[in-house]
């Protein structure tokens, strides 16, 4: 189960382009499988979101740059951050992360929601639908893909999908966990504890994170799920360096990469973990003091200088203890 991932969701660089980003995401890669990071994700985005960048930056299908850092690494778990649901069928996802889980030797992990860039799906011709539509699918999915994975023959007509006894063969090499991202309290959070073995807290203030961690229980409760199997992660962003100074020359490189203006640097500045390590890991410790059971933590303004991976990778396991 997750304790410290590693999510790569910026593939735009300062002085990095064309083939040397998917070179750099390697390394990237690679930096958080030395660093002590058990899991590297992907965004399953096709545009960029925003607050990150503009949709017309560099952005890479998730399971074909994961299968291909799986002949790169050799420990770390690889996963979606999350499976936009809506973007393919629940037996072609199925396939698909058992592809992963062979040609990784068994590291693939199923991270899964329902999906929500509007922008995204109609620009590109994805069905949105509504929000009670996405989740409907979404449950219908699970009930469909976590069968295949265990080896099942699944047959389902509902509303959203209908299958008639649907094989996945070769069976995955290993047992594939499945994270459900997201932080809804009534429907999100009710569909971790019917089916999944993590949950990843999208979104959400710190101080929220107990009372979703109460509703998490609730369920399992009603559902007769054992709490204690479902690990809980929170995702991240964090901008470190060796000082504050460096931080701020991070900052502005990619500020000049994204053509960010003022405002919006301090919009970065705002919602980012941001600073030397002994900032950034004070602020990781109360984080874990709220009660999740590990961290998924992304640095998308300097990722691309491996060394700040690193210095992560070291921060962030202290604060996890």
């Amino acid at each position: 189960m997750t304790r410290l991932g590693y999510q790569i969701p910026n593939f735009t660089y300062p002085g990095i382009t064309g083939a040397e980003i998917f070179t750099n995401v390697v390394a990237q890669a690679k930096a958080a499988e030395a660093a002590g990071f058990d899991r590297v994700f992907v965004m399953d985005h096709f545009y960029q979101l925003p607050g990150i960048g503009a949709p017309e930056e560099p952005m890479f299908e998730c399971y074909s740059m994961l299968s291909a850092l799986a002949q790169h690494t050799e420990t770390v778990r690889l996963s979606a951050l999350v499976t936009g649901n809506t973007y393919r069928h629940p037996t072609l996802l199925a396939k698909t992360i058992t592809a992963l889980d062979h040609v990784s030797n068994g590291r693939a992990t199923l991270g899964i929601g329902c999906g929500w860039f509007e922008h995204e799906h109609n620009s590109l011709g994805y069905e949105f639908g509504t929000f009670t539509d996405r989740f409907e699918k979404l449950e219908e999915a699970l009930q469909i893909i976590i069968p295949m994975l265990r080896g099942e023959t699944v047959s389902l007509d509902g509303k959203h999908y209908q299958v008639t006894d649907a094989v996945n063969s070769p069976a995955p090499v290993s047992r594939i966990p499945v994270m459900i991202g997201g932080s809804g309290e009534k429907k999100t959070l009710r569909m971790v504890a019917q089916y999944a073995d993590e949950s990843n807290l999208s979104s959400g203030a710190a101080d929220e994170i107990p009372r979703k961690l109460d509703a998490l229980a609730a369920h399992c409760e009603r559902l007769g799920r054992d709490r204690s199997e479902i690990k809980v992660t929170k995702l991240t962003m964090v901008m470190v360096a060796p000082t504050m100074e460096q931080v701020e020359a991070d900052l502005k490189e990619v500020a000049e990469a994204k053509g960010w203006n003022n405002d919006v640097m301090d919009m970065v500045k705002a919602i980012l973990i941001y600073g030397d390590p002994d900032t950034v890991g004070e602020k990781l410790q109360e984080l874990m003091a709220t009660g999740i059971d590990g961290m998924t933590i992304n640095l998308p303004g300097n990722g691309h200088k491996t060394d700040r991976i690193g210095l992560l990778g070291e921060v962030a396991s202290a604060a996890i203890g």
